[in-house]
């Protein structure tokens, strides 16, 4: 699958996801969807890697970094992010885990001395500023509360462990981890760590019955877990956490969309401007050079010793 395909997929499945996730929330605790999603999709995963004779068979090394995926990506950031939204809108959510795309340039440049070059960094901008003439408006009546503040740093630590467990499958895959097994197991190690958090906090494992649920449930499971999880670690691979993290800035765009659609969303001026300077941006990030490496520390993770 070509790299801009698999960024089609990642930015349109995320997109619809944040739809899903609202019929999730209510009956059952924050985290125990998010257990019922990945022991779900690991599940899956496992048994469609058993079904085409992948190996799943790894060294005990080898699990140590599919259990940092999961803790950080499948896991934590999952659960700072439904849990900032007990405090915050979504669409301050939004804004917050927009900061991705800058913390993946910070970090690859740290960890594997990539430089983003400058057609990146100002994609990224343009990126930002766009998703903040998006929701801004949405949010003019906010009063800054300490229970806003603590929402805000819920979500800003959500984008920030999801930036690092962006660090963790980059380097798993320059050590030839497979991202189909990699995600099998880290989703398990996921659930089971999220699982573990809600059990200390004596959150009731109930279930909701109806369809809206369950069938909310079956579509963040198998698309937005397996499908656009498996597109976007892949694409991250091929191209980088830098660039393909500014799917982190598209997929709020589709969530508008079908907020048009399905919710009565009135487009006007500034959902144009932002829409029209996040694609800007795209451009910008996509169509940039590869982009040059220049610390020792990325030779010494794809040459362990």
């Amino acid at each position: 699958m070509s790299n801009k395909l698999l960024y089609v997929v990642t930015v349109l499945i995320w997109g619809s996801t944040w739809f899903a996730i609202k019929f999730q929330l209510g009956a059952v605790e924050p985290e125990v969807p998010i257990v019922y999603r990945y022991v779900g999709a690991s599940l899956l995963l496992f048994a469609w890697s058993r079904y085409r004779g992948l190996n799943l068979a790894f060294k005990l090394r080898d699990h140590g970094w599919f259990v940092l995926l999961g803790l950080l990506l499948f896991g934590l950031n999952y659960v700072l992010a439904y849990r900032a939204q007990i405090y915050i809108t979504s669409a301050l959510t939004a804004i917050a885990f927009s900061t991705i795309v800058w913390m993946n340039i910070i970090n690859a440049r740290v960890f594997f001395g990539v430089r983003a070059g400058r057609r990146v960094l100002f994609g990224a901008l343009l990126g930002v500023a766009g998703i903040f003439t998006l929701f801004v408006p949405q949010i003019d009546e906010l009063v800054l509360t300490d229970a806003v503040f603590y929402g805000s740093v819920l979500a800003v630590s959500g984008a920030l462990v999801a930036s690092f467990g962006n660090m963790v499958s980059q380097a798993a895959q320059q050590r030839q981890l497979p991202v189909i097994q990699s995600n099998a197991w880290g989703m398990l190690y996921g659930a089971i760590a999220t699982g573990v958090f809600a059990i200390s906090q004596d959150l009731p494992f109930n279930f909701d019955a109806s369809i809206a649920y369950v069938a909310s449930l079956a579509y963040l499971t198998i698309f937005g877990s397996i499908i656009a999880f498996g597109a976007y670690l892949t694409l991250l691979g091929r191209i980088g956490a830098h660039k393909s993290g500014y799917a982190m800035v598209m997929f709020p765009v589709v969530a508008l969309i079908l907020s048009t659609l399905f919710e009565g969303m009135r487009i006007d001026a500034t959902v144009i401007v932002g829409t029209i300077l996040v694609l800007a941006g795209n451009l910008f990030v996509l169509e940039s050079r590869p982009p040059r490496q220049t610390s020792r520390l990325s030779q010494a993770v794809r040459d362990p010793a």
